[in-house]
């Protein structure tokens, strides 16, 4: 309900400056230039949910599927996806190389290209994606079913989307699997970087609080707790002061390795094949494989006659 105070309330000096007209703001002036469409997260969170709906038909989208009516739904499906993505990944390259509207045939061109390569791909993201399931089966006793994971899990679904994200990445594709990997961040609590380089029948049990950096490299069957952070160790300047692009910063993670709740592996360290880490460890060197990283025991001292005090 409007009041008598709000009726002298002039918007228009509000709105100029919200819109960037009184000042010299680029990133907010850029917004204005004519017939420019930026990526649409509304479009990809709805894009995300029809993959999902794809990779794991039944489980998600229409829930009254059989042998019957499955490929058409999934055909139909992907027919309607790709025209969304398409449309998503070239405002995403028009993002990138600042030619807006319908007057950038490259940056069209490159979206059909890398959007026919990208659902060509979805079997073979499919099959590592069910080998993630199993592992979240196998990896946790809780666990029912395969089914409760796909369901239930933030770790399945962060790692859904960053294997869709991370295949976007890998062929070029600007801003959008970031937007994918952040939206999953703010939903599941697990960040992990589109560019991350992660193995087959991989688990993130609980999740909330794991950091992957983009370039870590984790091998197959890795178990993560919550809490874990993979990350840099420091940030190489340039003559600017500004942080050094594309360094190698982040854990290599060989094979077989289990990370338990709050670990921190800082740096382009290895951790070897096979390694057990501790909760709540400080590593910044390289593990050999096979070892077993744990805090110092706990020490147990009588305060008798106030010994100690």
């Amino acid at each position: 309900m409007k009041t008598d105070r709000m009726k002298g309330l002039d918007l228009t000096p509000i709105v100029d400056r919200l819109c960037g007209d009184d000042h010299d703001i680029d990133l907010l002036r850029k917004i204005r230039e004519e017939n420019r469409a930026l990526p649409s997260r509304d479009a990809i969170v709805e894009i995300m949910s029809r993959l999902r709906s794809v990779i794991y038909p039944g489980y998600f989208g229409v829930s009254q599927l059989d042998t019957k009516n499955i490929h058409y739904y999934v055909g139909a499906t992907l027919d309607q996806l790709r025209i969304e993505l398409m449309e998503q990944i070239r405002r995403g390259f028009c993002f990138e190389c600042g030619r807006f509207g319908n007057d950038c045939p490259d940056c069209a061109e490159t979206a059909e290209r890398i959007t026919e390569e990208f659902i060509r791909d979805l079997p073979e993201i499919q099959r590592k994606l069910v080998a993630d399931v199993h592992a979240a089966y196998e990896g946790d006793p809780a666990a029912k079913s395969p089914d409760e994971t796909i369901f239930c899990y933030p770790g399945v679904r962060a790692v859904t989307d960053y294997r869709l994200a991370h295949r976007l990445h890998g062929l070029g594709v600007p801003i959008l699997p970031r937007i994918i990997t952040e939206r999953a961040h703010s939903s599941a609590g697990i960040d992990i970087h589109p560019g991350a380089r992660i193995g087959e029948h991989f688990f993130i049990d609980h999740g909330t609080g794991v950091v992957i950096g983009e370039t870590c490299v984790i091998g197959d069957r890795v178990r993560i707790y919550q809490g874990v952070t993979l990350g840099a160790k420091s940030f190489p300047l340039d003559e600017h002061g500004r942080p050094i692009k594309g360094i190698n910063r982040h854990p290599i993670v060989e094979d077989d390795v289990i990370i338990y709740s709050g670990a921190t592996i800082l740096g382009r360290v290895t951790i070897g094949r096979g390694s057990v880490i501790g909760g709540n460890v400080w590593i910044t060197r390289d593990i050999p494989p096979n070892s077993t990283v744990t805090q110092n025991a706990a020490r147990e001292e009588k305060f008798d006659l106030g010994a100690g005090i």
